[in-house]
C-alpha cells in the first residue's frame, strides 16, 4: 500500500510518511552486509530517477537503495495526480514510476512505459499469487475494478490482461487495503467484519465530524460503498459506476454536504492526522500509516474491518518508454532490491505489505511478523517507521491475518470507464 495539497491538484493525495528515527536501520551490519553483495552490478555512479508519491519515495529507502547498489538515486515525489500527468506526458524526465495500478490504462495507453522482461527479475517466482490470479486463497473475494492481475500482463495483441506472458506492465510490490478510522472515545468500538460498515461514514448521528479522502478513484469508492450499505442507492458494479449510478450517488452527497455533514476533505495523511487528533472529526477515511501515528499519540482510533470488504491498493513500479542502457540495468536492480527482503520488512512497520513477504520476514522480529502478517496479538510494543510505539502488547491488527485482509476486497482503486464524468461530479461535490 504511500500527496501536496496545495500546488499539485486539489485532488492530490500527499502520502507523505514521517521521517524514520534512525532505530529501524538496527536490523544489523550483517544484515545489510548479507543482501549486498548480489545487487552492486554498476560499476560507476549511474543516476536512477524515481518518480512517485511520498508513499514509497521515502529518504530511508532512498539512502539505503543507495548504498546496497552503489548507485545514485534520485527521488522526485509529488502528489498523485501530478505525478500521473508528469509521467504520462514526460517518459523522459525520469527512469521508474512508483504509483498505483489505477494509473497502468493511462501509463500503457499513453506509451509512457515499457515492458518489464520477467526474466530479470529475479524473485518473480516467489511473487505471490495475488497479482497474478487476483486471490491468495481459492475462496478470496477478488474485488470490484481494476483488480491488478487484470492489467499484469502484456497480452499478444499489445493490450494489458491476465493471460500470463513473458513480460508485464508492473512490478508487483507494496500493497494494502484502506477503510476508515474511528476514534473509540466517542464512537463505541465495532466487532471486525460483523458490525463495522462503511455506512458510519454517512450516520447522521455523526454529521459535522466525517472527513473524506480528496480523491476521486478513492475517495469516490467509499462513499459509494457508504451509501449503498445504508441502502441509499445501489450500483450493478461498483467497480464502473454509469453515469446514471454517479448522478444518484452525487445528488445524495452534495445534499448531505449542504447539510453539514462533512468536517472536511483532506489531502495528505498528516492532514487527516491533524483532523482527527484536534478533534475536528471522529470518523474518516484513512490510511495504516496515519493510523499508526495516531495511536503512537495515544489516540484510540481503530482501523476499521468493514463486513462490505476493504477498498484495496496496489503498488505498481514501472520502467519508462525512454529508459535505456545503464540507466535500464540499475532500474532492474533497483526493482529486484525492492524485492530482497529489507525494503519490505520496512514497510511493514507501517502497515504495508509487499508482494514475496517470505524474504522480508528474517528482516522483521518474530513478535512483528506475528502481529503485521500473522494477525496474532503483540506480544511486546512494536514501534513504526517514525519510531514511535505504535502497537501495544496484546494488540490484534484489525482485520487479522494479511491472507484474511487481502481475501476481503469490495473494490480496488479504479479508473473508470467513466473517469472523466466522475472528476466532474467529484468538484460539483467538494465545491457545494
Amino acid at each position: 500500500m504511500k500527496k501536496q495539497p496545495t500546488s499539485d491538484s486539489p485532488n492530490t493525495v500527499d502520502l507523505h510518511k514521517r521521517k524514520t528515527l534512525g532505530g529501524i536501520a538496527t536490523l544489523g551490519a550483517g544484515a545489510g552486509l548479507s543482501i549486498k553483495a548480489p545487487y552492486v552490478f554498476a560499476r560507476t555512479k549511474t543516476k536512477l530517477r524515481v518518480l512517485g508519491t511520498h508513499v514509497t519515495l521515502q529518504e530511508e529507502l532512498r539512502e539505503r537503495a543507495m548504498e546496497d547498489l552503489g548507485i545514485e538515486i534520485e527521488y522526485e515525489a509529488k502528489g498523485s495526480a501530478a505525478v500521473l500527468q508528469k509521467a504520462s506526458m514526460q517518459p523522459g524526465s525520469f527512469d521508474l514510476y512508483e504509483q498505483w495500478s489505477n494509473s497502468m490504462r493511462v501509463l500503457w495507453g499513453s506509451g509512457a512505459i515499457q515492458p518489464i522482461e520477467k526474466k530479470r527479475i529475479h524473485h518473480w517466482d516467489e511473487i505471490n499469487s495475488l497479482t497474478k490470479t487476483g486471490q491468495l486463497t481459492p475462496n478470496a473475494k477478488i474485488g470490484a475494478g481494476d483488480a491488478p492481475y487484470k492489467l499484469l500482463h502484456i497480452q499478444d495483441d499489445g493490450q494489458l490482461g491476465e493471460t500470463h506472458s513473458d513480460t508485464v506492465s508492473f512490478l508487483p510490490y507494496v500493497h494494502n487495503v484502506d477503510s476508515f478510522g474511528y476514534n473509540t472515545k466517542v464512537i463505541p468500538k465495532g466487532k471486525p467484519y460483523e458490525t463495522e460498515s462503511w455506512g458510519w461514514l454517512l450516520n447522521k448521528e455523526y454529521a459535522g465530524k466525517v472527513a473524506i479522502v480528496n480523491a476521486p478513484t478513492i475517495g469516490l469508492f467509499d462513499l459509494a460503498l457508504a451509501a449503498q450499505a445504508n441502502g441509499l442507492t445501489s450500483f450493478n458494479n461498483i467497480g464502473q459506476l454509469t453515469k446514471q449510478e454517479l448522478d444518484a450517488l452525487f445528488n445524495i452527497l452534495i445534499d448531505l454536504k449542504k447539510s453539514g455533514h462533512f468536517s472536511g476533505f483532506w489531502t495528505s495523511v498528516p492532514e487527516s492526522v491533524d483532523f482527527m487528533a484536534s478533534n475536528r472529526v471522529i470518523i474518516e477515511s484513512m490510511f495504516s500509516p496515519a493510523v499508526s501515528a495516531l495511536n503512537g499519540q495515544n489516540i484510540p482510533v481503530v482501523y476499521a474491518a468493514p463486513k462490505e470488504g476493504y477498498r484495496g491498493w496496489h503498488g505498481v513500479m514501472c520502467l519508462s518508454s525512454e529508459t535505456q542502457g545503464k540507466e535500464k540495468d540499475a532500474a532492474y536492480d533497483y526493482m529486484n532490491w525492492w524485492l530482497s527482503g529489507w525494503p519490505g520488512a520496512f514497510i511493514a512497520r507501517q502497515g504495508y505489505y509487499i508482494s514475496n513477504p517470505q524474504r522480508s520476514e528474517k528482516y522483521l522480529d518474530s513478535h512483528e511478523w506475528d502481529y503485521w502478517y500473522q494477525g496474532k496479538p503483540a506480544q511486546k510494543a512494536l514501534k513504526g517507521t517514525d519510531g514511535n510505539i505504535s502497537v501495544q502488547p496484546g494488540d490484534i491488527r484489525r482485520g487479522g491475518s494479511y491472507t484474511t485482509r487481502l481475501s476481503n476486497v469490495a473494490v480496488w482503486n479504479t479508473v473508470m470507464n467513466t473517469y472523466d464524468y466522475s472528476l466532474q461530479k467529484w468538484y460539483e461535490f467538494i465545491s457545494a
